[in-house]
């Protein structure tokens, strides 16, 4: 790491005026009312608030990343709900914005092997409904990072600007641009366009990471280890790719790295991979590689240094999957899973 990355660690943290601290990590995407089926059958349904951004911002909160969410909240009780929630987590408020709009509304259904399956109810959300002036000009002193994600990232009107959000953070160099595409075929629109949207988001990242069936919807045809090549040519310093319960694998500049999946009993997958993309992003800070120069902090990981990125995020995900819904794993334990 180098000795400007070491200066700006995560201790280096300033309070705000309200004596909560600077967000070093910003998200940006939607909240989503998960209708969850319930062990009493399955016409009794619980309402629970997710969505990717969201729990990716609440689980790096929870590890003790100060974040911030930029998200539209709906006008309705579960636009109630989901605030309530992000606030309990800890997020800092400043990017919620206050909209007319309905919560867009997912009904899940579970496998056999806990894997979830969602049916949106969103065309008239408030989440992509993004207007002029309500994402920020310019990100403050002290913001690392930009990260981006799921549904929010294929609808417009708010999705052309998060691109040009992203896009122009890229350029400027001065905080690390992290993507999950997180991509939900029923509710991206046309599949060719949402290909070239995806790539074009992450040719404007520093970090993506990425599932296996988002792979195979990005690059049909090929297996997930060329895929991930394809993908870090668009410019990605570092491509982490989840497999399910076969672990993920990671690469950068020529490195490679795989780490299984822990062996643990599944309640379900709801929030698994964006319990990984919050430690992820939380390991990435805690290391230095997060800020200004990405691409200087992200350069020379070794493969120790991606074992270590994936081991810490795919245990945070597995701790999720073994409790109900978007629940991932306080700081304290994950350090008693990973032993420290």
């Amino acid at each position: 790491m180098s000795e400007e990355a070491r200066r700006t660690g995560p201790e280096d943290v300033s309070p705000d005026r309200g004596g909560t601290r600077t967000p070093r990590l910003v998200v940006v995407g939607e909240n989503v009312m998960d209708l969850l089926p319930t062990r009493h059958g399955p016409d009794v349904l619980r309402a629970a608030p997710g969505g990717g951004p969201a729990n990716t911002a609440l689980a790096a909160a929870r590890l003790g990343t100060p974040t911030r969410l930029l998200a539209r909240i709906g006008a309705d009780g579960f636009g109630e709900l989901v605030r309530a929630r992000l606030l309990a987590g800890g997020l800092d408020p400043a990017g919620l914005v206050r909209a007319e709009e309905p919560t867009a509304l997912a009904l899940a259904t579970l496998g056999a092997d806990g894997s979830a399956r969602y049916d949106f109810r969103m065309d008239d959300a408030a989440d992509w409904r993004w207007a002029p002036g309500e994402l920020p000009d310019t990100l403050e002193p002290g913001i690392r990072a930009l990260h981006a994600a799921s549904i929010a990232l294929f609808r417009d009107p708010g999705a052309t600007r998060i691109e040009e959000l992203l896009r122009r953070e890229h350029g400027r160099g001065r905080v690390t641009v992290s993507l999950d595409p997180n991509i939900r075929p029923d509710a991206v629109g046309d599949p060719e366009r949402a290909r070239a949207r995806a790539l074009r988001h992450a040719a404007h990242a520093h970090v993506v990471k990425a599932s296996d069936e988002d792979l195979a919807y990005l690059y049909p045809g090929l297996a997930p280890e060329r895929a991930a090549h394809a993908l870090a040519a668009l410019g990605p310093a570092l491509v982490v790719v989840t497999l399910g319960g076969d672990g993920a694998f990671a690469l950068s500049h020529g490195v490679e790295a795989a780490v299984p999946a822990p062996s643990v009993e599944v309640a379900d997958t709801v929030g698994a991979g964006d319990s990984f993309m919050g430690a992820l992003l939380h390991r990435l800070d805690l290391d230095g590689r997060l800020g200004e120069r990405p691409g200087s902090r992200l350069a020379g990981l070794t493969e120790d240094d991606l074992v270590g990125l994936l081991t810490h995020a795919v245990t945070a995900a597995a701790h999720t999957v073994t409790r109900e819904g978007a629940d991932p794993p306080t700081a304290e334990e994950l350090r008693a899973l990973l032993g420290g």
